[in-house]
C-alpha cells in the first residue's frame, strides 16, 4: 500500500476533532472506514499515530509531529489546485493578535504600493505560529519566544507589557503596576497564541488563580465582565480599545520580542521582501541581508 492524500485528510480530521466518530461526520465516511484508514496509515509509517481507548482519545509525540506535515502537505495539493488567478500568487500572512500593532496599516499599504502583482492577506489564526507550522500561512508576525522547530525567525521590535483591567477596578486608576500587584488577582492566560504564563512572575509570589483562554476575543470577554485581568503588551492595548477596558503599563516585566517567521525551506518568493519591508516598517534591522546574525549565526533558528 501506498500513502495517499486520503490517509492524510483522514488522520488530520482525527487530529482536529480527537474523535473517530465526529472525524467520520465530518468526512462523510463511516467509522469503521476511518479507523481501517488511520490503521493503514500507520502501518505504511510504522509508527503508532493516535492513542485510543474506551474513554479517549489524544495524538502521540509522533501523531503531534506528523500533523503538521501531514497539514502542510493537503495545504499545498489544495493550493496548487486552486483556479488560477489573474493577479500574482497571494502571500499570506499569519498572525494570532493585533498583526503590527499600529503599523499593520503602514505595513499593507506599503506592500500595496511597492509589489502590487503580488496581494498580501493578513490572516489571524488562533495557533502558537498563526497557522505557519501547519502550512495555512507563508509567513507570521509572532510575539514571544517561537520554539517550533523548521521555522527561521528575525527581530522586528519589542513591545512593553501592559495589564488588561475592567474600567472599573481598583487598580485601573493607577499610572503603573507590579506583578506584585497582581498575585492575588484571577488571571486570564491565553494558552492557544498568548505569550504570558506564571512563569512571569517569581515562583513563590504567582498568581494562585487562573482561567484559560483560548482566543483574543474570549480574553477580552474574560476580563470586561469582570472575571479577571490579564498581561499582554501594548499592541493589544493599541488594536483593542474598549470603553469596559483599562490599559496600565506594567513595571518590572521584560518586553516582549515581536518577530516575523517564516519556514526553512522552499516558500514563497517574496518572503525575503516581505522580511525586509517588515523590517523598515516595524524596527531596525538586527540582522545582515543574507539572514545572519552580525556573529555569523543564523537569527533565531528554532
Amino acid at each position: 500500500m501506498s500513502i495517499e492524500l486520503r490517509h492524510f485528510r483522514c488522520f488530520l480530521a482525527i487530529a482536529d476533532t480527537l474523535s473517530v466518530t465526529r472525524a467520520a461526520e465530518r468526512l462523510h465516511l463511516t467509522q469503521p472506514a476511518v479507523s481501517r484508514t488511520l490503521r493503514q496509515l500507520e502501518q505504511e509509517l510504522g509508527v503508532r499515530l493516535v492513542d485510543r481507548s474506551t474513554h479517549h482519545l489524544a495524538l502521540t509525540p509522533d501523531g503531534l509531529a506528523f500533523r503538521d506535515q501531514a497539514a502542510i502537505a493537503v495545504t499545498a495539493f489544495d493550493r496548487a489546485l486552486a483556479p488560477p488567478r489573474r493577479t500574482g500568487w497571494p502571500l499570506r500572512l499569519g498572525h494570532a493578535w493585533s498583526a503590527a500593532g499600529t503599523d499593520t496599516t503602514a505595513l499593507l499599504r506599503r506592500w500595496h504600493e511597492e509589489h502590487p502583482d503580488t496581494p498580501l492577506e493578513l490572516l489571524r489564526i488562533d495557533d502558537r505560529t498563526a497557522g505557519l507550522a501547519r502550512g495555512d500561512v507563508d509567513a507570521a508576525l509572532l510575539r514571544g519566544e517561537v520554539r517550533a522547530p523548521g521555522l527561521l525567525t528575525e527581530q522586528l521590535t519589542t513591545e512593553p507589557r501592559v495589564v488588561g483591567l475592567p474600567a472599573d477596578d481598583p487598580l485601573a486608576g493607577r499610572t503603573a503596576l507590579s506583578l506584585t500587584d497582581l498575585t492575588a488577582r484571577t488571571l486570564a492566560l491565553n494558552t492557544v497564541s498568548g505569550i504570558t504564563t506564571l512563569d512571569l512572575w517569581p515562583a513563590t509570589a504567582r498568581p494562585t488563580a487562573t482561567i484559560t483562554i483560548g482566543n483574543t476575543d474570549d480574553w477580552l470577554a474574560a476580563i470586561t465582565g469582570g472575571r479577571a485581568i490579564g498581561v499582554t503588551t501594548s499592541a493589544t492595548a493599541e488594536m483593542h480599545p474598549h470603553p469596559a477596558m483599562a490599559y496600565v503599563p506594567l513595571t518590572g516585566a521584560p518586553p516582549v520580542p515581536v518577530v516575523i517567521a517564516w519556514r526553512d525551506g522552499p516558500g514563497h518568493p517574496r518572503i525575503p521582501d516581505l522580511v525586509a519591508l517588515a523590517h523598515e516598517v516595524m524596527g531596525h534591522r538586527h540582522t545582515t541581508p543574507n539572514g545572519t546574525s552580525p556573529n555569523g549565526t543564523s537569527p533565531n533558528a528554532t
